[in-house]
């Protein structure tokens, strides 16, 4: 029999499901606020992995693809710990902004200090109470305000289980990035914990076809940490590719955007994606590719200014087989034809 795992101050016998409020700062109205954090701890030993949603406050697929997982009946038959934390920028989460109430980004100031601003002391805690117990950790994120992500896997891959995670999540294109100082990621490696991270719709909106791939990926994840059984039947595997390097194509000026590209296009150099005009449409200039491969960011707003970001375009060595692997992740995922998600219905 295992041991019981305590967490916040609680403990979770083995095969023991239990919802968890931690204790943060309350609000200056004297409400208290408290994280709820959901752990399933199994009666078989393995690893104590942990899904984060909505470090940024605004980033809201997470909540729904954490929801879903704990929901699957496959969980039941878990091995190891799972940590699930939907909402971890509580107060960013209630206002619907990206960051704290001190203006600070959440997610570059791991891993905080109990003497530092509201940002570094939820950072800390969230660090002490939660991360520095996990083996391993999926990170859920969207696009900010206004912008859009094809699914994808982040990961840094000179870490063997990072990159064993990140392939098995089954997503269609890994992006190989450098750990940004500040990060949850950049913190949980320096203590040995592999985080990859799911990039995937736009903030303050659900994307069905994201949820769904979020949701199937983890669950790819589990079974590939032996959390959970292999299937009998192999469901669906896609070799990703990995892109080693990704570019922002910005405004070449100021003016309303009309895009001719959308999410998962193949691009090929100089190839045009959209035009910048003024309303009248007299002064207008291209935006065009600086090189070939696949769109795997957006935005969604039409009115821009010079130098800000419009499309985000990820290099790969053949970009016709990552389009055709992408065009197969989209038929799978597309909520008419997948009939093995769930009995959720999805959402329109």
């Amino acid at each position: 029999m295992r041991s019981s795992f305590t967490i916040g101050g609680s403990t979770v016998k083995p095969g023991e499901r239990k919802a968890i409020d931690i204790n943060i700062p309350a609000l200056y109205t004297h409400n208290e606020m408290t994280w709820p954090v959901y752990v399933i701890h199994g009666k078989k030993p393995g690893p104590v992995l942990f899904l984060s949603g909505a470090i940024h406050g605004d980033e809201i697929n997470g909540v729904e693809i954490i929801r879903r997982v704990l929901n699957k009946k496959s969980i039941n038959r878990l091995s190891g710990t799972l940590i699930a934390i939907p909402v971890v920028n509580i107060f960013g989460f209630i206002n619907k902004s990206r960051y704290l109430p001190d203006r600070r980004d959440l997610n570059r100031s791991f891993p905080g200090s109990s003497k530092g601003s509201l940002t570094s002391r939820m950072a800390n805690l969230f660090f002490k109470e939660i991360v520095s117990k996990c083996t391993h950790g999926i990170d859920l994120h969207t696009a900010a305000i206004h912008r859009d992500n094809f699914p994808q896997v982040r990961a840094a891959l000179d870490n063997p289980e990072t990159e064993s995670m990140a392939r098995a999540f089954n997503s269609p294109v890994i992006i190989d990035t450098e750990i940004t100082e500040g990060t949850l990621r950049s913190a949980a490696q320096k203590i040995n914990i592999p985080v990859v991270v799911y990039e995937a719709g736009e903030a303050l909106r659900f994307d069905e076809v994201a949820i769904r791939a979020g949701v199937k990926g983890i669950i790819s994840t589990m079974r590939e940490l032996d959390m959970l059984p292999t299937l009998k039947k192999s469901s669906t595997k896609r070799e990703p590719y990995v892109a080693r390097s990704s570019t922002w194509i910005r405004a070449p000026q100021s003016g309303i955007f009309r895009s001719i590209k959308s999410l998962g296009e193949k691009v090929e150099k100089d190839e045009l994606l959209g035009l910048v005009s003024d309303p009248f449409g007299e002064d207008e200039e291209s935006v065009r590719a600086l090189h070939s491969g696949i769109i795997i960011g957006r935005t969604n707003i039409p009115l821009v200014n010079e130098g800000e970001a419009l499309f985000h375009i990820a290099r790969f060595e053949n970009s016709a087989n990552v389009l055709e692997k992408v065009e197969e992740f989209q038929n799978e995922m597309n909520p008419a034809t997948d009939k093995t998600t769930s009995n959720e219905p999805p959402i329109v």
